[in-house]
């Protein structure tokens, strides 16, 4: 089921099965993607890395998420782009920004409980039926459904993160740091860099990360920055001088040393392994 609006607004939601599972790669422009896990043992491959999905477990893509279909059993997709729900213009309404969505290089995983199932189930319901209505409201209407269900999501995700028990300004912060993260990898490499911006203090951030995450804020940048090497290794034909320069280092000796220390070989060996 499609809706397309009359300013290029793009909701999709489908039932994934082994015969339409070609739609689960698709792209589209500021697309973000749900996959919600309908049955055990849906396999697939994000960004170069395995992953087997069970039933209820929920992930969040993004447009620059390669996946790659493996098997898949049953699953549901709710897809929309930017001009149907701009999650960073309605971040105070959803609060999913940094968490769900551009949350740096962690991919967004949680499950939905059983005593949660009920809810998700009949927001699909009504989602399903109001992308069959034709009237002058639909529009709004299914923008709230989507409103509501990333809100749940989020929820769901903070909790299961340890993330709810935050002070709100704590919770702010590190959704605002991932944010920036993922805005800002390409030309800004230090921590340091990032406390500027959210005018803190390095140490500040490092406390706070240690309390809510097993990496430090330096581990998240790095790890941001290697996300976007593998990618452009694996999918693009770039040189790796051009790979380096696009990640924000101006010699390739600098970058090759970075990427060597991080992944255990140079980057020319893991594309020839590749």
């Amino acid at each position: 089921m499609e809706f397309k609006g009359n300013t290029h607004e793009y909701l999709r939601l489908e039932r994934i099965t082994s015969e339409n599972c070609s739609i689960v790669k698709d792209k589209i422009e500021s697309g973000l993607t749900m996959l919600w896990m309908t049955a055990d043992d849906n396999r697939l491959k994000i960004d170069g890395k395995d992953y087997v999905f069970q039933n209820n477990e929920v992930i969040c893509l993004t447009e620059f998420h390669h996946t790659e279909v493996q098997e898949v059993t049953s699953m549901r997709m709710v897809r929309f782009n930017r001009p149907f729900f701009c999650i960073i213009d309605h971040d105070s309404e959803v609060g999913c920004r940094g968490i769900l969505f551009f949350g740096a290089s962690q991919l967004p995983v949680f499950r939905i409980p059983e005593t949660e199932l009920e809810k998700f189930d009949i927001l699909w319901k009504m989602f399903s039926i109001e992308m069959q209505s034709k009237d002058d409201l639909q529009i709004e209407m299914l923008q709230m459904m989507l409103k509501r269900l990333l809100i749940l999501c989020t929820r769901l995700y903070k909790e299961q993160r340890q993330l709810a028990p935050l002070e709100k300004n704590n919770l702010e912060l590190v959704r605002e740091f991932n944010f920036l993260v993922e805005s800002h990898f390409k030309t800004r490499h230090t921590v340091a860099d990032y406390a500027e911006l959210l005018h803190r203090s390095p140490k500040t951030l490092s406390n706070l990360f240690a309390r809510v995450s097993p990496k430090t804020p330096l581990q998240i940048i790095n790890e941001r920055k290697m996300l976007e090497a593998r990618r452009l290794l694996r999918y693009t034909d770039q040189a790796v001088s051009e790979i380096a320069f696009s990640i924000g280092y101006e010699d390739v000796q600098t970058f090759s040393r970075f990427f060597k220390t991080q992944e255990g070989l140079s980057p020319s060996a893991f594309r020839e392994q590749i």
